[in-house]
């Protein structure tokens, strides 16, 4: 069985004392494949040391994203300019958000509009070999209101859209509170995952013995679909972070 690619998300580790700097100098010897998030000014850095960048977001707004027509142009624009740049620094995938729901907004609608914001690059990505990673987030505690939570809906996206480079990050955090079922939605889905993300739950904090997800069956779970791009840490960790990300990577290194 393969080994987990593991990742880190910048902005959740750079807690205290710790830099951007530091945090890729310890991704890099605590033996990650890859970080993610973190600004472009350390992208040198993270090459320099082996690393690979995961994944960056691909358009601004969360909230306000793909589910609204009138945001189109913009978020067309702001994808097609961060696609050349991910072919430009081997970066495998971008994150896009479905956005907040609104009055007069079905889930039926919300798909076909979000499938279609989707459409107007897809094109462009798969000459480009870049993933567009749908990001699932939970509306019950984290983000109210927002479209995209739940792996169904999701995948409904990618079916409407119809192209291999239109996929899901799958965040287990996010997904645990809205469905649960984690490894049989993941075995079931994989195809329309391009990359997953961890946290804790209850608390967003570490892979440990105080939250309620068992990690490592669900990394075999995921190693044993045949799964080689990277599953990213993002939780923030509740004391030091490079050994909080230690701990992680540990425990979620089935190979």
């Amino acid at each position: 069985m393969a080994r987990i690619n593991q990742s880190a998300t910048g902005w959740s580790f750079l807690q205290g004392d710790l830099t951007p700097e530091g945090f890729i100098r310890g991704a890099a010897e605590i033996g990650l494949a890859a970080v993610e998030l973190v600004d472009q000014e350390y992208w040198p850095l993270v090459k320099e040391l082996g690393l690979d960048i995961a994944t960056f977001v691909g358009h601004s707004s969360l909230t306000d994203g793909l589910n609204k027509r009138e945001n189109h142009d913009r978020i067309e624009d702001e994808l097609l300019a961060n696609i050349e740049l991910a072919a430009a620094n081997g970066i495998p995938g971008l994150i896009t958000f479905s956005g907040n729901r609104y009055d007069g907004l079905s889930d039926e609608e919300g798909v076909d509009i979000v499938a279609e914001g989707i459409s107007r690059v897809i094109k462009t990505a798969e000459e480009k070999g870049v993933n567009l990673c749908l990001e699932l987030l939970n509306s019950k505690v984290n983000h109210p209101d927002y479209q995209c939570d739940s792996t169904a809906w999701g995948v409904e996206v990618c079916k409407r859209v119809n192209s291999p480079r239109a996929k899901l990050l799958y965040d287990i955090y996010h997904m645990q509170i809205m469905e649960g079922d984690i490894i049989r939605t993941l075995q079931d889905n994989i195809e329309y995952i391009g990359h997953f993300h961890t946290a804790g739950n209850p608390g967003r904090h570490d892979l440990d013995a105080e939250q309620e997800i068992n990690y490592p069956p669900i990394m075999r779970a995921i190693a044993e679909t045949g799964y080689t791009l990277y599953v990213g840490h993002e939780f923030v960790p509740k004391g030091d972070p490079i050994e909080g990300l230690r701990a992680a990577a540990q425990l979620c290194d089935v190979g």
